[in-house]
Formats: C-alpha cells, sequence, structure tokens
C-alpha cells in the first residue's frame, strides 16, 4: 500500500470516528419541545422519550415535600391537563399560576416524570414603564 492510500484511509477514519462522536454526544442531549395541549393530544408519540413541557401551575395544585425535594402539581395548557411528578431542587419562585417548564419523561397517559423544572419570567423582559 502507499503511503497516499494510507494517509487516505488514515483520514476516512478519523473523520467517521469523530462524525459518529458528534452523532452520540448530540442524540443525547435532543428533546422535544411541547405544549400540555400538543403532549395531550398524542401521548403515545411521546411516551418514555425526553421531553419539554410548557404549561401552567394550576391553582391549587401544587404540593412540595418540606426539604424542597420532592414536587407534584398539575400543569395546565389551553384546553388540557397534566399531573406532573418532579424531583428537585426547584426554583425559588416556583409557585400556582405561573409559567413553567418541565423537563422529563412522559410515564403514562397524562403523568409526567420531571426531573427538571424551569421558571419563566415574563415581567423580567416586558418592557414597560
Amino acid at each position: 500500500m502507499t503511503p497516499t492510500h494510507k494517509l487516505f484511509l488514515g483520514g476516512v477514519v478519523i473523520t467517521l470516528a469523530t462524525t459518529y462522536l458528534a452523532y452520540l454526544g448530540a442524540s443525547s442531549s435532543w428533546q422535544f419541545y411541547v405544549s400540555v395541549d400538543e403532549l395531550v393530544a398524542d401521548p403515545k408519540l411521546f411516551h418514555d422519550s425526553r421531553i419539554r413541557i410548557n404549561g401552567t401551575i394550576a391553582p391549587d395544585s401544587l404540593h412540595m415535600t418540606p426539604d424542597r425535594s420532592q414536587a407534584s402539581f398539575v400543569l395546565q395548557g389551553e384546553i388540557s391537563e397534566l399531573d406532573v411528578k418532579c424531583s428537585g431542587p426547584f426554583p425559588d419562585n416556583l409557585a400556582e399560576g405561573i409559567e413553567v417548564v418541565v423537563e422529563g419523561r412522559m410515564q403514562s397517559n397524562r403523568i409526567v416524570q420531571g426531573n427538571k423544572v424551569l421558571t419563566r419570567c415574563a415581567s423580567k423582559y416586558s418592557s414597560g414603564g
């Protein structure tokens, strides 16, 4: 085998290995981003997939353990609701009636097991006087 062929073959191997490792890294971070209504409309599509769900914590539904390690609440969309069970830590401003994004997995029909809750603070970005 000539040196040119060896260099070409080495380049192909390095390119393939780099592409494969990049694919593995990217695929582990892929998540669907859906609203509550989109998720409820077709829950089988998202079953046991990593998802981010946008919704509002329903009034009188937030229950948190005293050590803030576990929480459960109802996440509302425009027309649908989901039960969410999460493990902490949780943001200090987590409260009923605010918009949140829950990261986790759809466990069964209308039940989400979350592992992260992000609060959205619209007032922080609004332009008002």
